[in-house]
Formats: structure tokens, sequence, C-alpha cells
């Protein structure tokens, strides 16, 4: 087990670090952040400037932070913020990088040599990519996001409701259509111009977040820049914390964030899978006198009933067992959800039981 480090800092929560990433990295204490976002330089090696066919000059990536010497070098500076990134990481956490052809093959290998347990890759679908001038490639459309856990066995976060009920029910799938930052949401320096290069739209972030974090949940930006991960973080109740060594990227980023605010509480609350939820016996209905011994029960159909034993168990025509056996063997099935299945009678009003389950959960819930 590594040692602690007598000069490692607290937990600056909210707060943008300035310097290079690994040095702030490494003065944070180990396994404590939930999760890693990383927006890293994509060596994108440009030769010389780049014009449109009308001969005016494309505003490319060519700032003195996307520099490398050469291929080892870059594949150096990665093993390098890769490894104190997972240091930091907690055991259960996962990482986020994003990158282009330029990069992401070669990112993905070092996360594997690193450790990591890769989940996903994920393709963001850039509905208004930037033509290809040249007319030498296909038009870039996309870049990839690689989602990994800290290691094979972790216990990951994946709120899988959450993403059904973003995408309208269906599983969400690992192609992601959004547009790149453009309009007011991209930010501008004092010139007018863009602000950053590379400004990652809000919605993606939202995605990523609201599918592997919860609120309260600790995101780290280890290439903060104008701090849109910090922005989305704080809207969604999460703490951030961003790493930035370019003065002008940390202040804009943190005007920008000063600005946000943090949804209600019940805003942020999202669909959770009922393998979630607390563990419900159905005999601690009958313990608690919320249903009675001898109390009968009926199918939604009304076609059968059983009646309620002492135990929490059910009798009914000749069969005896769960609520979820009865069922199953009243209706010839193979396996029976006896919550939805079985209703009692209230007022003249038949009523599911799982009424009376989600009554005991919201019980225990508020006790945590």
């Amino acid at each position: 087990m590594a040692r602690p480090n007598p000069e490692a800092t607290p937990l600056p929560l909210d707060t943008i670090m300035s310097g290079d990433c690994v040095a702030a990295m490494e003065r944070l204490p180990e396994n404590s952040v939930d999760l890693i976002f990383a927006d890293p330089p994509y060596n994108l090696q440009l030769r010389g400037e780049l014009h449109r066919p009308d001969n005016s000059m494309v505003d490319a990536v060519d700032d003195h932070w996307d520099q490398f010497e050469s291929l080892k070098a870059y594949d150096h500076f990665t093993r390098r913020w890769m490894k104190a990134a997972r240091r930091i990481l907690k055991p259960d956490g996962a990482i986020w990088v994003i990158g282009s052809y330029h990069n992401i093959f070669r990112v993905g290998a070092t996360l594997q040599d690193q450790g990591f347990w890769i989940l996903n890759d994920v393709v963001w679908r850039k509905t208004n990519p930037m033509p290809n001038f040249r007319g030498k490639r296909l038009t870039n459309a996309h870049e990839t996001m690689i989602w990994a856990s800290k290691s094979e066995g972790s216990k990951y976060t994946f709120n899988y409701e959450a993403l059904k009920a973003l995408n309208e029910g269906t599983q969400m799938r690992s192609d992601w259509t959004f547009p790149i930052c453009t309009g007011h949401e991209r930010l501008k320096n004092a010139r007018g111009e863009k602000a950053h290069p590379t400004q990652k739209p809000e919605a993606l972030l939202h995605r990523l977040l609201v599918a592997t974090t919860n609120p309260g949940d600790v995101v780290l930006d280890p290439f903060f820049g104008t701090g849109t991960t910090g922005a989305v973080a704080t809207m969604l109740g999460r703490h951030f914390i961003g790493i930035e060594r370019e003065d002008a990227y940390r202040q804009l980023a943190a005007e920008r964030i000063a600005k946000v605010r943090t949804l209600p509480r019940e805003a942020l609350e999202t669909t959770t899978s009922k393998r979630a939820e607390p563990r419900v016996p159905f005999g601690q209905l009958v313990e608690r006198g919320m249903l009675r011994p001898g109390e009968e029960l009926q199918s939604g159909n009304g076609r059968f009933r059983a009646k309620i034993r002492a135990d929490g168990t059910l009798s009914g025509d000749g069969v005896k067992g769960s609520i979820h056996q009865v069922g199953a063997a009243y209706e010839g099935a193979p396996s029976c959800n006896g919550w939805t299945y079985w209703h009692f009678r209230r007022e003249g009003k038949t009523v599911s039981i799982d009424t009376l389950r989600q009554q005991i959960r919201a019980e225990m819930t508020k006790l945590n």
C-alpha cells in the first residue's frame, strides 16, 4: 500500500488550481476523487497555416500548449498525467478521456498500460463539423471519448435508467450527437475572438455527468480550459476541481462558474434502477400491520386470489409460496413480479401492494 504523502493538501473543492497538472495532482490526497474528465492536448501536428478556398485563414488549434517535439514526447506526457490521475481516483472511480484521431489511439493504449479497464468508447458526432478545406481527406466529423474504470473490478457509477430517460425510454447508444460549441455558449476574449479553440459544449458534459456521477461527487478536470466541466458540475450539484496552467483561461473559467447556480435538489433527482433501491421483503408489510394475515390479495386482472399467511407467504388454490412463486404458478409462467401482480382492497379501491413497498423505501431513504 502506498504511503500517504505528508505534503498532500486537503481536497480543494470547487476551486481552480494553477500550474502543471501533474504537479497539482501530486499534491492531492490519494483515492480522493470520484470521476476524472480529461481533455488533453490533441497534438494536432499542424504544419503551417490553414486556409479556406477563398484564401481566408482558419483559426485552427496552433497554441503552444498543443505543441510536442515528437510522438515519443507526447507519449511521455500522457503517461505522466495519467499515472498522477490514477493515484487520486477512488477505487470505484472512473475516467473519461476525449481526443481525435491524432491522439486517442495512443491515449487508449496508455490507459490500458496504466491498469485502467476500458468500459466503452463513445463517438461524439458533430452536427456542424468544420469542413475539410483542402479536400484531401474526409471531413473530421467526430471525436472519440474513452470511458474506463480504475480497475477491472471497480464498482463504477453508471446511471443506466437516467440515460434511458434522457433517450425517451430507449437504451442509450455509444454514438452521441451534439453540435460543437457555438453561439452564446462560446466564450469570447476581449478582442471578440473565441477564447479557447476546443471549448466543449455543455450538453456533452451534462450527459456524461448525469450518466457516471451522482450529486455530491467530486469531478476533477486536469485540463480545465475555460471551465465547461466546472460549470456543468456546479449546475448539477457535483463538486469540481479544475487544474489549468494558463492564466487567461483560469480567469475566464472563474468568471463563468461564478454565474452558475446549482439546480434545486428535486431537479437533481434522476431515474434510478429498481435494483439500486433498498430491498423490502413482503413479510415486512405483514409485520408492520400494513397487510394482515388472512387478508386476501387478488391478481391485477381479478382472476386469481390468495390469502396472506403470518410468515409473509401466500396460500392459494392448492399453491403456497412467496408472492412471486404463487403468481407464477397461477399464470403458468416461469417467473412473476409479485409486487406488481398482487393487489389489495382499501375503501372500495384496488391498490397494488407495491405502493406499500414504496412507502417503506421512502422512510428508509429519509433515514439515510
